[in-house]
C-alpha cells in the first residue's frame, strides 16, 4: 500500500511519527527549521493532521523537550544509582552511559543547548537539568565517602568533560575510548579499576576486541 493510498483513507500519522520527524529536523537543522508545514510536507500528510495530536507548535516543542529529558537526564541519573560493588564500578556505570545515543542522546543534547541560546525558557529548563545531573553525580561520590566539596569538584569534572565531548563532537572508535576509561575513572574517583573489573565491564556492554589483521 502506497503512502498516498494510506493518506487518501484519512491516515493522519501518529504523535510519535510527528515527534520523530520534528526530532530529525531539530538535530539536523536547528529549532528554527522545526515548523508544521514543512513537517507535513516531509511526511506527505496534511497540515490539519498535525492538530489531531498537538494543540500548536509549542506543544510539539514541549514534546521534544520531554524526549530530551527522558533520553539524557533520566538515563544519566539512573546510571548513578545502578548496582556497583566498588566505587570504580559505579563510575564505569556512569561514564558508559555516554557511550551511545541509546543511553544518552548526544545529538539531541547538542541541539537543545543550541536552542537554549535563543530561548530563555529552554535555557532555564537546561539549567535545571544541569543541576539535577550534577546533584546525582555528587550524591554518588558522597555515597562512596567523598566529602561534599570533593564530590562537587569531581562531579563537575565528570560532567564538564562529557559536555566537552558532546559540544566538540569528538569521534573516537570504541577501542580508543575504552582504553581511556581506566584513566578517567582514576581521575574522577582517585582509584583505577582493576583488570578483572574492566573485563567484566566490557562484557556487560557487549564489547569484543577486534582481531588483529
Amino acid at each position: 500500500m502506497t503512502q498516498d493510498t494510506v493518506q487518501d483513507r484519512g491516515w493522519r500519522g501518529s504523535r510519535e511519527l510527528w515527534l520523530d520527524a520534528a526530532y530529525d529536523v531539530l538535530v539536523e537543522k536547528g529549532i528554527d527549521a522545526v515548523k508544521i508545514m514543512p513537517l507535513a510536507s516531509a511526511l506527505k500528510l496534511s497540515r490539519t493532521s498535525f492538530y489531531w495530536f498537538f494543540k500548536d507548535r509549542k506543544q510539539l516543542l514541549d514534546g521534544l523537550l520531554q524526549r530530551w529529558e527522558t533520553t539524557t537526564t533520566h538515563h544519566l541519573v539512573r546510571a548513578t544509582t545502578e548496582f556497583a560493588a566498588t566505587e570504580t564500578e559505579a563510575m564505569l556505570n556512569v561514564i558508559s552511559s555516554f557511550l551511545s545515543d541509546t543511553d544518552f542522546d548526544s545529538r539531541l543534547e547538542l541541539a537543545v543547548r543550541s536552542w537554549a541560546q535563543q530561548d530563555p525558557e529552554v535555557q532555564d529548563r537546561l539549567q535545571r537539568a544541569d543541576g539535577e545531573r550534577l546533584t546525582a553525580l555528587r550524591a554518588l561520590l558522597e555515597t562512596w565517602g567523598h566529602s561534599p566539596i570533593d564530590a562537587d569538584v569531581r562531579a563537575r569534572a565528570i560532567y564538564l568533560v562529557q559536555l566537552g565531548y558532546i559540544s566538540t563532537r569528538v569521534r573516537e572508535d570504541i577501542d580508543e575510548r575504552l582504553a581511556r576509561f581506566p584513566h578517567y575513572v582514576e581521575i574522577y574517583t582517585g582509584k583505577r579499576p582493576p583488570e578483572h573489573e574492566m573485563a567484566r565491564f566490557k562484557a556487560k556492554i557487549g564489547y569484543t576486541a577486534a582481531k588483529p589483521g
